[in-house]
């Protein structure tokens, strides 16, 4: 009768045990899933921060930086050229000049009106008008101008003759833009675009034997 007493008061000790083990393992648990979603919170906000500094990088040493647009002169036909002699040196000739101002900015390139001065031998012989316009960001502005020249302003000491006597005439193009570029619509800064072409017409076929800009 003692041990029956006795098995019957221990059995409420068995059942706490149990209950204490789950609780324990429930706390476990919760604890493993709090440490989960802290590291997971954690993960993101790293990523985020990571993001948000390429993010940075990015606008600062790609975007924002402002380059000169690119002023160039194309190849081109000439559509008339008349010419003298070694012993009577003149020219005349008229085209249609290519004109191409290449923008690599991540904005446009607003320029104001200027001209192209042709020269030969450092001496002007010809002039073009490029109107005010913009290249847009990431492309190429394509403008054709008028272009008529003549030797009517070379000193009788040059070297035209010896030139019409090879049947090359070396020519030369410059010019300057002046101008803004504009990112995001509110960054501005004044860039100043270049050309300096050395062509050679070749006085037979009437074409651009070579072309170089620097």
């Amino acid at each position: 009768m003692a041990e029956k007493n006795q098995n019957r008061y221990q059995l409420p000790e068995s059942n706490s045990y149990h209950r204490s083990d789950q609780e324990s393992l429930h706390t476990i648990e919760d604890e493993e899933s709090k440490r989960k979603k802290r590291m997971k919170w954690t993960i993101g906000i790293i990523a985020f921060v990571i993001f948000q500094v390429v993010q940075a990088l990015f606008f600062v040493l790609v975007i924002m930086k402002f380059k000169s647009p690119k002023f160039r002169v194309a190849e081109f036909d000439v559509q008339n050229l008349t010419f003298g002699t070694q012993t009577s040196p003149t020219f005349d000739m008229s085209f249609v000049a290519p004109i191409r101002i290449k923008n690599t900015n991540w904005g446009p390139f607003k320029y104001d009106a200027s001209t192209m001065n042709f020269t030969y031998g450092g001496v002007q012989v010809g002039q073009a008008i490029i109107p005010k316009s913009k290249a847009n960001f990431k492309s190429t502005k394509k403008i054709d101008v008028n272009v008529t020249l003549n030797s009517a302003n070379l000193p009788s000491d040059s070297n035209l003759g010896s030139d019409l006597s090879s049947g090359v005439i070396t020519l030369n193009s410059e010019g300057e833009l002046r101008g803004k570029v504009t990112v995001m619509f509110m960054f501005k800064k004044r860039k100043t675009s270049q050309m300096n072409c050395t062509m050679a017409i070749n006085t037979a076929t009437k074409a651009v034997q070579s072309l170089s800009c620097k």
